[in-house]
């Protein structure tokens, strides 16, 4: 893929579901599946949203079965944010959607009794601040500045364009 891309999202961040509820799709089909850019999910605790740390430490869990599974449990954390977002038991919320993404229980839930994924996501978190992220969601264009917030799906696409057009101008693609 000629453009690399890093979204810095927080599960809890209710631009950050508006993205991927109105915008990620159309990007994806578009740009990420024709293999005009390879996307990179990144989680940043912003540390403003209530189980925040819960729904990202299982997502991270989910990923580290399979990619498959990641998917449809990311998808579900972003379409019913609001079912664990301020429930006062996350996990159970958590661990269900887990199941119906067709995770393993068994080793998801020694991937979160033993933190195995803890150190990754403080490393990204870590990370996010490190580059002076201070809001969700931020997209960082591989040579470009960054983009900060949930942009309309068409400004989106006009910047990936604009950007594909440059990075592929004379070199024959």
């Amino acid at each position: 893929s000629p453009i690399r891309m890093l979204e810095m999202s927080d599960y809890g961040c209710g631009y950050c579901r508006q993205f991927h509820m109105e915008t990620f799709p159309t990007l994806l089909s578009q740009f990420v599946e024709t293999g005009m850019v390879e996307w990179k999910f990144m989680p940043f605790i912003t540390g403003m949203f209530d189980n925040s740390l819960v729904a990202t430490e299982a997502a991270e869990c989910a990923l580290d079965q399979s990619r498959e599974v990641f998917a449809v449990l990311n998808e579900r954390l972003w379409t019913d944010q609001s079912d664990w977002k301020r429930n006062d038991e996350p996990e159970a919320v958590v661990r269900s959607m887990a199941d119906d993404a067709g995770v393993d229980l068994e080793e998801f839930d020694a991937c979160l009794a033993d933190d195995r994924r803890i150190d990754r996501i403080a490393a990204a978190t870590a990370l996010a601040q490190r580059a002076g992220v201070r809001g969700t969601p931020t997209f960082f264009i591989m040579g470009y500045p960054p983009l900060q917030g949930s942009l309309p799906t068409e400004s989106f696409v006009q910047v990936l364009t604009q950007v594909y057009a440059d990075v592929t101008q004379g070199d024959g693609s």
